[in-house]
């Protein structure tokens, strides 16, 4: 272990001195002391007990190329030794971000020219409602400033990314959402079509979910309504995929009203799911386009914001100056690192494995769990899945939300050398799409003995009678 101190129980007592996490208890994770990782290579961590993990989750949706990856390294130091940092405001550019900039616009849909960087996603949606509200003024309809998104979205923790988000436990700190921002439901089959609308078939609910957003804006009145963003699959919502019929529906919606539409690429983007951008896997075409995550596969920090012909030409020809930005934006080092990272993808054909071999085989890996007493569900897209942990399983009995069962066996996966997130009940995955077929087998037989073992654990606890 590469540090000045001595023991794990050394760091832990400083880190709950010092440190603190995001989403996180912080008196009781100093009560059981934070796990201290220190090496990664592949789809595998080390923590500073020498346990080895298998990294089902890309650290936090990002590691798309696996850890430990030299070529990142060589190009963040080289580019730190030429030039390690200058900004973009004052007239002035780099040359890494430029190039990365031309590259974006290489690999995105053809109506995006042009890219505006941040160093987050959350900092992207924040400059996506600057941007949405700017583009509506400069057409003369300043009216049009109310952004819709969905009840268990996520868009990022700043003032205005949480508030594009769903999750209305964020929302109950810090006076949340802010002004201008609505939701409608998401699109959860199983959950809520399957219950809500037994006479409906998946794809009919999938129209039926989207007609949510038309109602909304006649509610509103759509000479209010500035724009939609939605990711195209829900990810720390709990891998929420949507029926084939929803986005193609929510495209008509908003060409009807005249309104943005976004898509929340910052987990589905960069081959996630056996394409590009997620709205190509679902068949729509967005104005805007939020990016972080994968762009560099998280060796550095970095996002943005791909800009649609649409917007960009009123904002160029009609905006005069755009007054926004960051002192991060387009930051050479990491527009290095993002370059050599879609090289990688690119060279090594992980978009295509994953449509075409390592997602289908994923795919499958999943159906074959839907046997295990404890699986409701198993669904996959890409490389992302997620089982939902049932009581019963005929007729579907979900458990009591308050004995957190999905925590239970996020405990037995940590134990066991395996990361896979708990949300709920719904137990998600998205491993680097370097991850082979041997070790999606090894990724199918820790799931099993996990669920195995909660399984054992529930059944002593009298929560399964």
């Amino acid at each position: 272990m590469t540090s000045q101190y001595s023991s794990t129980a050394e760091i832990q007592k400083l880190d709950a001195a010092h440190y603190l996490h995001p989403f996180t208890d912080h008196s009781a994770l100093a009560k059981k002391g934070a796990r201290v990782i220190v090496k990664g290579q592949g789809v595998y961590i080390w923590d500073s007990e020498g346990n080895k993990i298998f990294d089902a989750m890309s650290g936090l949706w990002c590691v798309n190329v696996g850890y430990g990856r030299k070529e990142l390294a060589d190009a963040a130091y080289a580019q730190m030794l030429q030039l390690p940092f200058y900004n973009s405001f004052f007239q002035t550019t780099t040359e890494p971000g430029v190039r990365l900039a031309t590259l974006l616009t290489e690999i995105a849909p053809p109506q995006f020219k042009h890219v505006f960087f941040s160093g987050s996603g959350s900092e992207g949606n924040d400059t996506i409602v600057r941007l949405v509200r700017r583009y509506w003024d400069l057409q003369g309809q300043p009216e049009r400033n109310i952004l819709i998104s969905r009840w268990n979205g996520y868009h990022g923790s700043t003032m205005a990314g949480a508030s594009l988000g769903g999750m209305k436990g964020m929302h109950q700190q810090g006076g949340l959402p802010i002004p201008g921002i609505v939701h409608i439901d998401q699109p959860y089959w199983f959950e809520h079509g399957r219950i809500q609308y037994p006479n409906l078939s998946k794809e009919q609910y999938g129209i039926e979910a989207a007609s949510w957003l038309e109602k909304k804006i006649l509610e509103l009145g759509p000479e209010k309504v500035a724009a939609f963003i939605g990711e195209p699959v829900q990810g720390a919502g709990g891998v929420i995929i949507p029926p084939s019929t929803y986005w193609p529906e929510i495209q008509r919606i908003c060409d009807k009203y005249g309104i943005l539409l976004i898509s929340d690429e910052v987990i589905c983007g960069f081959g996630r799911l056996g394409t590009w951008w997620g709205c190509e896997k679902f068949g729509f075409r967005p104005d805007l386009m939020t990016f972080a995550k994968g762009v560099t596969s998280g060796y550095v920090p970095l996002g943005g914001v791909m800009i649609g012909d649409r917007v960009a030409d009123v904002l160029i020809k009609k905006g005069g100056e755009f007054t926004h930005g960051y002192t991060y934006s387009g930051h050479p080092v990491a527009a290095a690192v993002a370059i050599a990272n879609i090289k990688i993808i690119r060279e090594e054909k992980l978009i295509e494995k994953v449509a075409t071999e390592t997602g289908p085989y994923l795919a499958k890996a999943f159906e074959a769990l839907k046997d295990h007493p404890l699986v409701g569900d198993a669904e996959t897209c890409g490389f992302v899945g997620a089982l939902l942990l049932v009581k019963n399983k005929s007729p579907i009995q979900l458990f009591d939300e308050k004995l957190e069962v999905g925590m239970v066996c996020r405990g037995h996966c940590f134990s066991n050398g395996l990361i896979m997130r708990a949300v709920g009940d719904r137990m998600i995955i998205a491993p680097p799409l370097v991850t082979t077929l041997k070790q999606i087998d090894e990724l199918a037989a820790l799931i099993r003995k996990c669920l195995d073992l909660t399984w054992t654990e529930l059944n002593n606890r009298g929560w399964l009678t």
